[in-house]
């Protein structure tokens, strides 16, 4: 068993305090890069309908888990017009999701709660791609704030630089640790998408943004929440789910990263047959990614669904060989993971232990390996072996302190204590 050096480690010089809701806004409004597959309706009169299509067939491309041959039709679509700041965003959007993939930070559960409250340290990406973010983020912010500063009025303008510093921020957030620093990209993001709004309700693309962060907001503690409240943020967790859900229902370009973002908030909200029906959607339009079918096994475990979830995964895990691209980091162990935890809770605790024996054999993040060994004491309490039991809750209690994932933690420790059943 090993961890991934990417685990979050504590900064020495902690910045301003944001909760796991606000880092996981940080991920969901950095999804609308520069245009989902959904619409090309809003295309401005200086987009060329061939650089168009080629964005829209790169973010589907993306999305279906092919980033390369995303990479390389962005660059196509470079080469038509190389000053559309909606390209350099996209490219830049495709290079930032790459690295989390790459980094294992694919699945709901990391960002359900467990998250950081201040700075942490990560390990660096790979020069190549963060230089490679670094061009194309600064270029479509530049290119965007020339469009703003000609006129504060232009809410194509306007929409585009609040979706670079929303991407800006979620970059710094999941990529570089440095939470204070992603706050203020966020603020500016929430500014300018809340102006956009202003001017034209019907942009419901807007409404990811402003959306997301008055729903993360409303979930703070009150200290912080108010201290966000009076540097700008919003504060309606109701509000804030009503514009992401119209931003998810209206033909937009940000419309698939809308419902990427009700995957996650609809299983914090315990909404879970809703959590399904939005992850059944993103499985017909994106049917190469398998990330999608993961996600509906660990929604019907949640739901305890616990058959549903095991025919789910068992039908993710046959089809693992077939696919022969990449995968993320630590994803064969999330797989085998889930469907352990199914099987126990089903009572086929022989099938849960092989499955859990080989998560536990795999590369993953720290946090999947304390979860795995929580289950494993589980397992064994179920199975009157005790000693075992408590080995397996201190170690899933000191996996779960070095990976950041306090829930975990506690349940193992209450479980050191009291036998589980």
């Amino acid at each position: 068993m090993s961890g991934h050096s990417g685990s979050h480690r504590p900064a020495s010089r902690p910045r301003i305090r944001l909760t796991a809701a606000c880092a996981a806004a940080a991920v969901l409004a950095g999804l609308m890069g520069a245009g989902s597959p959904a619409s090309l309706a809003r295309s401005s009169s200086a987009d060329s309908e061939p650089a168009a299509a080629l964005r829209a067939r790169a973010f589907e491309s993306a999305y279906n888990l092919d980033h390369p041959q995303a990479i390389r039709l962005f660059q196509e679509a470079l080469a038509r017009d190389p000053d559309d700041p909606r390209t350099h965003r996209g490219l830049a959007t495709i290079v930032w999701l790459h690295i989390i993939f790459e980094r294992g930070s694919v699945s709901v559960d990391q960002y359900l709660g467990g998250l950081s409250r201040r700075d942490v340290t990560l390990d660096d990406p790979p020069a190549d791609a963060a230089a490679l973010f670094a061009s194309h983020v600064t270029r479509a912010i530049e290119l965007s704030e020339r469009r703003v500063e000609a006129n504060d009025r232009d809410v194509d303008g306007l929409y585009d630089l609040g979706a670079a510093q929303g991407l800006l921020a979620s970059y710094t957030a999941t990529v570089e640790g440095r939470i204070g620093r992603a706050f203020r990209s966020a603020r500016r993001a929430y500014d300018l998408h809340e102006r956009v709004l202003e001017l034209d309700p019907s942009r419901h693309e807007a409404g990811l943004i402003v959306g997301t962060y008055r729903y993360a907001v409303s979930t703070l503690a009150l200290p912080v929440r108010w201290m966000a409240y009076l540097v700008g943020f919003g504060r309606d967790e109701t509000r804030g789910l009503a514009l992401i859900e119209a931003a998810a229902r209206h033909p937009n370009e940000a419309q698939d990263d809308a419902r990427f973002a009700l995957m996650l908030l609809y299983n914090r909200e315990k909404r879970y047959d809703e959590a399904l029906a939005v992850i059944a959607a993103l499985r017909e339009r994106f049917p190469r990614n398998r990330l999608l079918l993961l996600e509906a096994g660990g929604t019907a475990i949640r739901a305890r669904r616990f058959a549903e979830a095991e025919r789910v995964l068992s039908e993710g895990i046959t089809r693992l060989p077939q696919d022969t691209r990449p995968r993320a980091f630590g994803e064969e162990a999330l797989w085998y993971y889930k469907r352990g935890l199914a099987r126990r809770a089903l009572g086929r605790l022989d099938a849960a232990a092989a499955d859990l024996a080989r998560a536990r054999d795999l590369d993953a993040r720290q946090w999947v390996h304390a979860r795995v060994e929580l289950e494993r004491g589980k397992l064994a309490d179920l199975q009157g072996r005790r000693e075992a039991a408590r080995a397996a809750y201190e170690t899933a209690a000191r996996l779960a302190r070095a990976g950041n994932d306090p829930g975990t933690r506690a349940e193992a420790e209450r479980f050191r204590r009291t036998p589980f059943r």
